[in-house]
Order: structure tokens, then sequence, then C-alpha cells
């Protein structure tokens, strides 16, 4: 908080410099609410907000977003106190040349908390101007919770908010086609749009709701498959957050940065849903195509890969941001060779050398903090959607084990000990949840050595979504590197494997 500045609000936009920072060419407050969005954080603001926000800067739009929050974690009332109204700094190299700008994105026009405003969120299905759903729930967001009750205000997972939430506008407006929604999620998981649908009919037959709401469900709410790729660290650490409020003239409590390079590829179900989607035309990045799976393979696997491969070799190497890892001199390296060598060369998608070369340059970005830390929610999953894909693929083609992929395998169940966790909680630091922390701790417990450890651990087919101590020579070659982790620290480790490897 910066005392002496003001707050960034609706009132204070005429006063602004123009040529400091990029303004709403628009008046937020006159457009309608065109949209709701499940999720307040940092990505979504650094991307789906941009794109309505240069939507209605050229007259494509012309609405709002409605954000829901489900963690509690306080967004929703420092939008509401700046009038939706929040600055995104975008930092970065655009055709080769370091670009600094600054832009008020106008395009929210209330966060909602589901926990305390549910009935308001439902108030939102009932608005004949909604047209769209977004959400960004992580990997683990879309997933069926029998728990889930259609008398609970609100349900606890998200496809259950959601599947309520669309039979409340179903039964609003009696379940007329024209009244449906195209929905599209933003988490990272394969057939994104196809799965949030199954769950929400599956919602809908548990709780034995009307059969007219499943019928429209599945002709008027168009769920599309979508691919999002932005890196959005969110808020700056303190010093430089001060330096771009200084720039701004204001405070802002939700100052957001992300990096310049963006894409949001979007499968519609049908031509009448790619009409529907007319925001997708402002920006060149927005590509509306008839298959996403390439852009996905390439982005999941070599930029989330990437990150989830670096991020436990690099924590224990007391690196904090993807810069400092990516320039360390050994964690660079070894994320280098594993992206040219194990992953880029078995990823089925147009461009992938080049991506990945793109990719390690974004990583490299002087003006983006991404903390290391952050990558870490969720962990366990991203591990099963980012890292399993491309160690199967080199076992199936190369017949041999994956030196560079095993060695990051390790890494990661060395992190799941928990000593590091554990040792940061302590400190007072901020730890990402995980919802498969639990049971590999419980493995660490249940097994003393390397080995077994690991050989439990590759078993873990849910945690995995495949059977990894079944690929020849994989469990020895981690529990061998695992050992070398714990029995010599991660740098003599990692200088270890990297020597071999040149060997």
């Amino acid at each position: 908080m910066t005392p002496t500045l003001p707050r960034l609000t609706r009132a204070l936009l005429p006063r602004l410099d123009e040529r400091a920072i990029e303004l709403p060419s628009y008046d937020p407050a006159s457009l309608p609410e065109r949209a709701v969005q499940f999720g307040t954080g940092a990505f979504v603001r650094g991307f789906v907000e941009y794109y309505l926000d240069e939507a209605n800067r050229r007259g494509l739009f012309d609405g709002r977003v409605v954000l829901v929050a489900s963690t509690g974690s306080g967004r929703d009332e420092a939008l509401a106190a700046q009038d939706g109204l929040y600055t995104l700094a975008v930092q970065g190299m655009d055709a080769g040349e370091a670009v600094e700008r600054l832009r008020v994105i106008g395009s929210v026009s209330r966060a909602l908390s589901a926990a305390r405003e549910w009935d308001a969120v439902l108030a939102v299905a009932r608005d004949p101007n909604l047209e769209l759903v977004f959400s960004n729930t992580t990997e683990v967001g879309i997933a069926y919770d029998a728990a889930d009750r259609l008398s609970d205000a609100p349900p606890r997972s998200f496809p259950a908010k959601l599947a309520r939430f669309l039979l409340e506008r179903g039964r609003a407006f009696d379940f007329a086609d024209d009244r449906g929604l195209a929905v599209l999620p933003c988490e990272l998981i394969e057939r994104n749009g196809a799965t949030l649908r199954e769950i929400v009919l599956r919602h809908a037959a548990a709780w034995g709701v009307e059969p007219e709401f499943a019928q429209w469900v599945e002709h008027s709410v168009a769920f599309c498959d979508t691919l999002v790729d932005r890196i959005v660290p969110g808020a700056p650490p303190a010093e430089e957050r001060a330096r771009l409020l200084a720039r701004c003239g204001y405070d802002d409590a939700m100052l957001t940065s992300c990096e310049v390079y963006r894409l949001f590829a979007i499968q519609p179900p049908d031509d009448a849903t790619r009409r529907r989607l007319r925001f997708a035309a402002a920006d060149p990045s927005v590509l509306v195509v008839p298959d996403v799976t390439p852009y996905r393979e390439r982005k999941v696997r070599l930029l989330n890969g990437a990150h989830t491969l670096l991020v436990p070799v690099a924590l224990a190497l007391r690196c904090e941001t993807v810069r400092e890892a990516v320039t360390h001199e050994a964690a660079g390296e070894f994320v280098r060779a594993a992206m040219r060598e194990e992953i880029a060369p078995f990823v089925d998608a147009e461009g992938a050398g080049e991506f990945a070369e793109e990719v390690l340059e974004r990583f490299a970005n002087p003006f983006v903090r991404h903390a290391l830390i952050d990558i870490m929610l969720q962990a366990t999953m991203k591990t099963r959607v980012r890292i399993v894909p491309s160690i199967v693929a080199y076992a199936e083609r190369e017949g041999r084990v994956p030196p560079s992929l095993a060695f990051g395998f390790a890494a990661f169940l060395a992190w799941a000990r928990g000593d590091e966790q554990r040792a940061r909680r302590a400190a007072g630091l901020r730890m990402p949840a995980d919802d498969g922390a639990e049971r590999l701790s419980s493995l660490w417990a249940a097994h003393d050595g390397a080995p077994e450890l690991v050989r439990a651990a590759l078993a873990e087919r849910d945690l995995w979504g495949a059977d990894l101590a079944a690929i020849p020579g994989f469990a020895d070659a981690v529990a061998e590197q695992l050992g070398r982790i714990r029995a010599d620290g991660m740098r003599a480790a990692l200088d270890h494997h990297l020597a071999a490897r040149a060997a």
C-alpha cells in the first residue's frame, strides 16, 4: 500500500496521463455484463480480461465480465474498492526490443464471493445479456465431486458451481435455445471443454433435475476446448511494484505483470458458436481453429513441462525466479538439455523445436519476476499432465530412459518428502496447495530407502495416469538420481548428471 498515492477508481481516470498509461477508450460503467468468470487469479487478469478489454477498445464486444471468487483471497474486495479497475504491466521483448506498457483494464464490472454472495452469483445467470463463461481453476479444478449437492450454496467444486449456475439460467428462460451460453475453460487439461460438459451433465443426472436441463445443455450451451498461453507472474515484488506505481501516479492493490507473448486457441463445436466469439477478432493471437490439440500439446509439454521440471531442481539450488533458474549455470543447462533432447523431438506439433527456443527466451525475460514457488501450485497434478507424457513418449520411441526427465522426476520426489515445505512454513513463507502431497508424503514415511520409495511412488497410477514403474529401467534411474540427491545435495547430483550426459 502506498498511502501518498490516490487509489485507482473510475473517478480518477480523467486525471491520468494517457501518454504514460493506456486508459480505456470506452466508458466501463456504461457496458452491460456479457461474461462471467469463475476465478480471479493473476493469470486470467492478464489473459481473459486483457482480451475483453482489447475487444471493447475496438468496439467488438461492448461488455464486461463478472468475476466469481472461491478461494477467500480477498481479491473480490480489492477489485470492488477499485470499481473493477486494475493495471496490467506488459513487460518483455517485442520484435527484438524491450517494451514496458501500462494499461488500465476496464473490462471487469465487479467481483463476487461465491461463499458470501452465492445468490448474487445466481442472479448473474438470469441476466439476458450474458453470453460467455470463462474459468481458470488449475488442472485439478475440472473434476467431479460426488459430495456436491444441488442445495449447496455454493457447491464446493467448480463444475458443480457451473452446473447450478447453468440450471438457474435454463430455468429462468424456460430452457430457450437462444439463451444458451458459450463456455471457455482455461484450465490446462486435455479436452477441457468436453470434460467440463461431461461433468456438468453428470451432476444434472446425480441431482435428478428436470430432463429439459440436460437437453438444453447438450443443444444450447457450447463448451469449447481451448489452449491458453501467457506467462502472468501477477503481483510484482515490492521494489518493482513501487517503481511501477510511481510511474502510474496512483495506488493499485491489483497491479498485475505479464509478458508480451500471448496465445488463445479456441475450438468451437459449431459455426454458430464461432459467431458468438466476437471478442476473438480484436487480437491476432486469438486463434479460432478446428482442433486445439497441436497447440495444447506444444504448449503444455514444452512451456509448462519445462516450468514444472525445472522448479524442484532450481528451488533446491536456492533460485527464486524462473529467470534466475534458466540463467543459472547448472539449472539452465539442465532445462535446455531436457527441452532440446528429450521433450521437443517427441512433441507431435508443427514447429515444436522453434517453439522450445522461444520458450527459453521467454523464461529469461528480464522484466518478469515469475516466482518458482508459484508454479508448485498443485505440483503433483502438473507433473502428471506436463511431465509424464514426455517420459512415456521418449521411452516408447527411444526404447530407453530419458536421463534428464528421470533426474527431474527424482528431484520432484525429493521435494515431495516435505522438508522444504515445512521449513518454508516455519519461516512464515507461503506454500501453494498440492492435493497429491499427502499421498507422496505418506509413501516417504512408509519407505526408508530410495529404491523402495521410488518403486512405490511410480506404481501410483492414480497420481500419474500411467504405471511409470512398468517403463523398463525408469525406476532404477530415478532411484539412483534420488539417492545421489539425498546423499550429496542437489548441486553435486546435478553436476554429476550433466557430466554423465556430456560424456
